[in-house]
């Protein structure tokens, strides 16, 4: 069994309970994590509060330079990294290179190199007339992160918050745990200070609770769903802490009449599909012209078969398994869900796979003739679900996107790139992909409404770990 990681050493819990963690794709258990409780936080935040003076007075670019170490160390075991978050979660073993593996360190060298180039301004201060305004960290950050991407949740909240000054209790999910290992694992090799960053394995309703809770915690930040973010902030409220929730979203992929229909189709399906529909930015809802409506379904439809089930590590594997039974089971219940309402299943359904009785397989499935008050239209799946709704006008379009209670993400379509424009400025989301264009790291990530609040990546996402001081002078 794993340990858990308190003032710079591997450490026994207070607990001797273990929590197993399972391969989704044979439902084999491949390790156990200690189950830590309370008392195991406490140690954590002791360690950090100590730890903090040190750390927070280095100058940012010997705090950088730790953390550039830890980099390089992640970058020479990012293969055997990509292979653990394959058999942990069960993305394609391509995938979890390129992007479970690989979009991560390129975030983290992205946040080192906007603190070289942006830290005298940001730590130092900047002029206001005679006065000054100052940057500096919070204190202790708790950290509460997912499984469907484990290392880059991780590596959103611990680079910035450690570059910033902060020290760093992280609650990695225990459903798939192994990638926050192997990034503590480098940072210890790395020489990080005693106390710096600590690690405690364990479930959200006890150690989640604790760090959320400890008075000793001066900010927590959360990714996960809705419901669990809601209750991080009721629990966080007694301290009066800085709370940054990233949380569901149920993004719409808005199809302009003018639009190339197949390329912006494909896209959708293939954005759906990415990791086995568990994105939280996932364009679930494709509007699509009435006019176009019939053959966007049968391109949808088309796209999703060639997404069949698979193990991870077989070569040409597009979509893995969920991640756990628990999730397979929820998302077969929202596919019958979808039936029972009236939307028309237009290819895949809640049974097994073919061939994938075992293993927590889900079919790549597509809905026709969704309408606005299907639960399949306004709750977050979390699977390889695409629901598809009609639209005469391009204010209705408007009004569907927005007929939601989140607000992450979206995407929109047109042969103009000025009237997409027009309409992504209409989306009440915090990012908007137009014309399927590449991911620009440097770009603010977060929600309206209820998908959270704050905002991660780039310079938003290091500033949101740092308090703002006015020295009038």
């Amino acid at each position: 069994m794993r340990s858990l990681y308190l003032n710079g050493a591997w450490t026994s819990s207070a607990s001797s309970a273990a929590i197993d963690v399972i391969n989704p794709a044979t439902e084999d258990v491949v390790d156990a994590v200690p189950a830590g409780d309370a008392a195991d936080v406490d140690r954590a935040v002791a360690a950090a509060r100590e730890a903090f003076p040190d750390w927070s007075a280095l100058p940012y670019t010997e705090r950088c330079a730790h953390l550039a170490r830890a980099l390089e160390l992640l970058q020479q075991r990012a293969g055997d990294i990509a292979a653990a978050i394959a058999t942990d979660i069960g993305a394609p073993l391509k995938f979890a290179q390129k992007v479970q593996t690989g979009f991560p360190l390129l975030m983290f060298k992205t946040f080192l190199e906007l603190v070289e180039a942006d830290g005298e301004r940001l730590f130092t201060g900047e002029e206001v007339n005679s006065s000054l305004v100052v940057r500096e960290p919070y204190g202790v950050v708790g950290a509460i992160t997912p499984w469907n991407y484990p290392l880059h949740q991780i590596v959103l909240k611990a680079v910035p918050a450690l570059a910033a000054g902060n020290t760093f209790v992280l609650k990695p999910t225990e459903v798939a745990p192994m990638a926050a290992y192997a990034l503590t694992e480098a940072l210890h090799d790395a020489g990080l200070p005693e106390g710096v960053f600590n690690l405690v394995s364990g479930t959200g309703p006890v150690v989640g609770e604790a760090v959320a809770a400890h008075p000793g915690v001066d900010m927590v930040s959360f990714t996960g769903s809705g419901r669990a973010g809601k209750r991080v902030s009721e629990v966080a409220a007694a301290t009066v802490k800085k709370v940054a929730l990233e949380l569901g979203g149920k993004s719409p992929n808005v199809v302009l009449a003018d639009a190339d229909l197949a390329t912006a189709v494909h896209n959708g399906v293939a954005d759906v599909m990415r990791n086995t529909g568990q994105s939280c930015d996932a364009l679930s809802r494709m509007i699509v012209p009435r006019e176009h409506y019939d053959d966007a379904v049968r391109i949808a439809a088309e796209a999703a078969r060639k997404y069949a089930p698979g193990d991870p590590f077989e070569e040409g594997v597009r979509m893995g398994p969920v991640v756990s039974a628990a999730q397979r089971d929820r998302v077969r219940d929202y596919i019958q869900a979808g039936v029972k309402e009236g939307a028309r299943l237009v290819t895949g359904g809640a049974e097994a796979p073919e061939g994938r009785e075992s293993g927590y397989f889900v079919q790549p499935t597509v809905f026709a003739d969704v309408v606005g008050g299907m639960r399949v239209a306004q709750e977050e799946i979390f699977g390889p679900v695409l629901v598809l709704m009609s639209y005469d006008t391009e204010d209705e379009a408007v009004r569907i996107a927005n007929d939601t209670d989140y607000g992450l993400s979206g995407a929109v379509w047109s042969a103009d790139s000025d009237r997409a424009l027009a309409v992504a400025r209409r989306l009440r989301t915090g990012q908007v992909k137009i014309n399927g264009a590449g991911v620009e790291p440097r770009l603010p990530f977060g929600g309206y409404k209820q998908s959270g609040v704050g905002r991660e990546w780039g310079m938003y996402g290091i500033e949101e770990f740092c308090e703002v001081k006015g020295i009038q002078r």
